[in-house]
């Protein structure tokens, strides 16, 4: 009996023993409530540039946060046809009544996204894309808070694929700071806010891979920002936005040809066609009434000029501005307004961007003479 009750206590102390040493010593004490537990220790914060990086991360939370509340998804309200039953013959014409307003009032539709916008004003002005809302025709917008509306349509204008739609609130509605591409530049960081695929809110970063792009078939008036943050369907419509939290582009396509090349609408462009749709319902844009194409090295020998840019007179329409004021096919256009014409693209702008009734000076080279002409532009039909 002896024994075995000292085999008992021998194995109790030897299992105390073995607790001490691998539980009890071992573990650590915890931390006070006060003391934050960091899980991985920050070894980085010395090292050179690493605060830039924590900066710049910094910039992208922040405009995140300060401009999602400002983006909106726009949707198309789809009705689901309905099996309608057949009346039934020998039937009451209150039943037939009966069963005919039934189906009518209960109705059911789904939601059909299709793509992003930008709050332009506080008083519920939005700025999309004239593709994203082409062939709606009942339009709900959705902001980030989930409030929906329905939504007008103030004017459209295909020629830039702008429009600016409408809704309505007791309260103003939250508005983001529009900046400028004066000054902006090939590498600079750039967020793209939208409802890629329908996933509210989304965001990506990139950097402006060009400016100035144009001859792409999306518009007639092409003046794009490209950039390689992702834009996918459904960001249509939404803000392109630099590093200071300000909207410099309204993002529009995807180029064909591959990922990683989008295209955004420069801001100058998009606020001056929403002030004029909102004012007018309509853009009135300057025109002159030719034809032109850019004149090559080829045409400048074979009109016997040594000029290397300009744009060549192909068509002049009946009664138009440039008829009155004695343009011919086979002149040369060097000059508008006391600026230089590299190419048709650029005059093309510059004639739309003129207030309409102003007299404009030409600078042409008719059978190799210089001449000025004097024009006054007319409003484009669109």
């Amino acid at each position: 009996m002896k024994k075995t009750v000292y085999a008992v206590l021998l194995l109790l102390l030897g299992g105390a023993a073995l607790l001490n040493y691998y539980g009890v010593e071992n573990l650590e004490a915890p931390l006070p409530s006060s003391q934050p537990v960091s899980l991985t220790p920050d070894i980085y914060k010395d090292l050179e540039g690493y605060q830039d990086i924590l900066e710049l991360q910094n910039a992208f939370v922040r405009n995140a946060r300060q401009l999602k509340p400002t983006v909106v998804s726009i949707n198309q309200l789809v009705e689901i046809p309905s099996r309608k039953k057949r009346l039934r013959n020998g039937s009451n014409w209150f039943s037939n009544f009966q069963g005919w307003l039934s189906g009518s009032l209960k109705k059911k539709y789904m939601v059909k996204s299709l793509g992003s916008g930008v709050i332009y004003d506080s008083r519920g002005y939005i700025l999309t894309n004239h593709h994203v809302i082409e062939n709606a025709d009942e339009i709900m917008v959705k902001l980030m808070d989930q409030r929906e509306f329905s939504a007008r349509i103030v004017g459209v204008d295909p020629m830039t694929d702008l429009a600016v739609l409408k809704i309505f609130s007791f309260s103003s509605f939250p508005t983001p700071v529009f900046g400028s591409t004066e000054n902006l530049g090939v590498g600079e960081w750039v967020m793209a806010i939208g409802n890629p695929y329908g996933l509210d809110g989304t965001v990506t970063v990139g950097i402006i891979s060009g400016t100035r792009r144009s001859d792409l078939g999306i518009a007639t008036f092409e003046n794009f920002l490209q950039t390689d943050a992702s834009i996918n369907p459904g960001n249509s419509g939404g803000p392109l936005i630099d590093l200071d939290g300000r909207v410099v582009g309204i993002n529009t396509a995807i180029a064909a040809i591959g990922s990683g090349v989008g295209f955004a609408i420069p801001v100058e462009m998009a606020t001056r066609i929403a002030d004029a749709l909102i004012d007018k319902g309509t853009v009135e844009r300057g025109w002159l009434g030719v034809g032109i194409q850019s004149l090559t090295p080829e045409l400048a020998v074979s009109f016997k000029v040594s000029q290397d840019e300009g744009v060549l007179v192909n068509n002049v329409d009946d009664g138009a501005p440039a008829q009155r004021a004695g343009l011919l096919l086979g002149d040369i256009i060097i000059s508008f307004d006391g600026q230089s014409v590299p190419d048709s693209k650029s005059l093309q702008k510059r004639v739309a961007e003129t207030r309409i009734g102003k007299l404009v000076p030409l600078r042409i080279i008719r059978d190799g003479i210089h001449k000025t002409v004097y024009v006054e532009v007319g409003r484009h039909l669109s």
